[in-house]
């Protein structure tokens, strides 16, 4: 069974500030750790690479997604420190301006319409046609889909339910260059992204109780969140 775990050398580069991957000098990297997936499989490694070179989409995007890496940080004159400048949103702009791409699809969740509103106004003033399309388009009844009045947010009342395959398809038929995720539920993201024909970002990752700030979970996992080092997390309706 193959077993990878880069996240082990999360100790190494918080005690040096380096990891075999990465190193400012490569003659003096630290050691693989185990289960690295460089250490079997190099060769799946490099025929990856291989796909970021010529004119392909994917070459292209590899090229332009490193040029706003580069783009993303500034260096500080008489130090070799360097500065994050952008934001995610401003991330997303230079990226669709060097792809070349007009027209940006949202694919929103109907709690965050003010923030999706929001954004489509920044990306008409950078020169976009943004178009967005709701979770609930078609307010088609949430039991539809086979699930019992106890599944509800609220149950004995009418609820929507969310449809992100018809938001794929409805931005696919209008022909998006790129599409944006704001606040998808966790899968109903993975299939917008499944339908999708256009490339998909996220810019909004839903968490209802941080405020669409899910890492600060991880962040917090040794005082308020510990528990989910030690219990289950739940899945079954309390009656």
């Amino acid at each position: 069974m193959k077993k990878f775990s880069c996240s082990s050398c999360g100790a190494v580069w918080q005690k040096s500030g380096k990891t075999n991957c990465w190193s400012a000098n490569p003659e003096d990297r630290p050691p693989k750790p185990g289960h690295c997936p460089s250490q079997e499989h190099m060769d799946l490694i490099e025929e990856s690479f291989d796909l970021y070179t010529g004119d392909s989409q994917e070459a292209r995007m590899a090229r332009v997604a490193t040029q706003v890496e580069g783009l993303c940080y500034e260096h500080q004159p008489g130090s070799t420190a360097i500065r994050a400048r952008w934001t995610r949103v401003e991330d997303t702009i230079a990226f669709a301006k060097l792809m070349g791409y007009a027209k940006i699809g949202i694919a929103t969740c109907i709690g965050l319409l003010d923030e999706t509103e929001r954004l489509s106004r920044i990306l008409t003033a950078q020169g976009f046609t943004p178009l967005s399309v709701c979770c609930k388009s078609g307010s088609i009844d949430k039991l539809k889909l086979g699930v019992s009045e106890e599944d509800k947010v609220r149950p004995l009342t009418f609820e929507p339910a969310c449809n992100p395959i018809a938001q794929a398809r409805l931005l696919n038929s209008a022909g998006t260059d790129m599409n944006i995720i704001v606040g998808l539920c966790v899968g109903h993201d993975m299939l917008f992204t499944k339908h999708s024909d256009a490339p998909v970002t996220t810019l909004i990752t839903k968490d209802r109780v941080t405020g669409h700030n899910p890492v600060s979970v991880l962040y917090g996992q040794n005082f308020y969140y510990r528990r989910l080092l030690t219990e289950q997390v739940e899945v079954e309706r309390k009656a």
